[in-house]
């Protein structure tokens, strides 16, 4: 397979994934998101990267927002929001930790390319379905030519992305200059 052959096989893969997401699951992460000033992110690997960069760009929008991972994280409390990103939806120590984080009064968001993994179906309270081939996915998703859970990572990342986009549209108190003026200003 040659180079353009890849690419242009990865193009309908993320097409596929972007046509087959239902946006009524889309908006509801959108409102809950909307509905939270304190918001707590976790993912691993490459999943993880891309959930960090949607951390960033949460904090730019002025959303109180912390990493699980990072040691200055505080405590979660009752009414806090928990978006854990976990491609199969059964990753064990992120399920442990989406458990203490549902004991401690948070409500946990689990977004997945395979709803019926464990903690999507038995932890979460609410899940955000991302239809792209998963590393160990079970479900019906969109296939990929990509090894283990690459199409799902990538679109996380670029739905991410898409969800800051409508939000700061969609609000008149935002827009990307005032995102600017939070960014970090010691580089």
């Amino acid at each position: 397979m040659t180079y353009e052959e890849r690419y242009q096989a990865i193009l309908r893969e993320h097409e596929a994934v972007y046509r087959k997401l239902d946006t009524n699951g889309l908006r509801a992460f959108i409102e809950t998101i909307r509905q939270h000033e304190r918001i707590f992110l976790i993912g691993v690997g490459r999943e993880g990267l891309a959930t960090r960069a949607f951390a960033m760009r949460l904090m730019h929008m002025g959303k109180e927002v912390h990493y699980l991972w990072e040691d200055t994280a505080p405590g979660i409390r009752k009414g806090d929001l928990v978006i854990a990103t976990l491609g199969d939806g059964r990753i064990g120590h992120l399920d442990y930790i989406c458990r203490r984080a549902k004991e401690a009064g948070g409500l946990v968001y689990v977004v997945t390319g395979s709803p019926s993994g464990q903690t999507a179906k038995t932890v979460a309270d609410k899940v955000f379905f991302v239809p792209a081939s998963v590393y160990r996915g079970t479900d019906e998703v969109v296939p990929s030519i990509q090894p283990m859970g690459n199409l799902f990572e990538q679109c996380l990342f670029v739905i991410f992305d898409i969800i800051i986009m409508m939000m700061v549209e969609e609000d008149p108190n935002l827009s990307f200059e005032k995102m600017s003026g939070r960014h970090r200003n010691i580089e």
